[in-house]
């Protein structure tokens, strides 16, 4: 792996996932815990952010009304129903955690469903930098994890996902999905592996 050729996308690092007065905090705490995905996601950024990886956010926003969503089911109707991830509320900000970082992450609007790739720019946005691996990281493993993996392998990237810096519903969830699953379509490994596939470039 190449610095100059990976991007690290940021999925649902939000208040109302990884904050403890988020509204759906307590869909992915468990998980988040044992894994320790917040400290671990830190240190990935600090030992990435003087490289020449691409890193980027892509936040889920929806308007006060949910006007975007139309006849919602599973996770999207019930983000509508406990108004999560509403435009301009503490709850759809990124956490605190990652602003250290804010000058060194760029932010793709537009996601508004599960898949990273659909209604953004990303994809354009890789190509544009020639970048050939894909990182990801974030919640929910299951769904938008798992979907943005899946559409980056079939638009011809590489694909890893970081298993401690990732969140599910559950813990068997995350073990399940870790290696049953990705592994049918992506390279898993933690946070310190990828550090050390790219060790030439990373000081870690």
């Amino acid at each position: 792996m190449k610095s100059h050729k990976t991007a690290l996308i940021l999925i649902g690092y939000q208040n109302d996932y990884f904050s403890p007065n988020g509204i759906l905090y307590g869909v992915i705490e468990e998980s988040s815990k044992v894994t320790n995905v917040i400290a671990n996601t830190v240190h990935l950024l600090q030992c990435l952010a003087s490289t020449a990886t691409l890193i980027i956010t892509t936040p889920i926003f929806f308007t006060s009304n949910y006007e975007e969503l139309i006849e919602p089911i599973g996770i999207l109707n019930t983000i509508k129903e406990v108004n999560a991830f509403q435009m301009g509320t503490p709850g759809s900000e990124t956490i605190e955690e990652l602003y250290p970082f804010k000058d060194r992450i760029m932010e793709v609007p537009g996601k508004r469903g599960f898949n990273a790739f659909i209604n953004t720019n990303l994809d354009e946005i890789l190509k544009e930098k020639g970048i050939t691996d894909v990182v990801l990281a974030g919640a929910v493993t299951s769904i938008c994890i798992d979907s943005t993996g899946r559409s980056a392998h079939e638009k011809g990237y590489r694909v890893i996902i970081i298993s401690d810096c990732t969140s599910a519903r559950t813990v068997f969830e995350q073990g399940f999905y870790c290696s049953s699953i990705f592994p049918l379509y992506a390279e898993v490994m933690t946070h310190t592996e990828l550090l050390s596939h790219l060790a030439s470039s990373v000081p870690v």
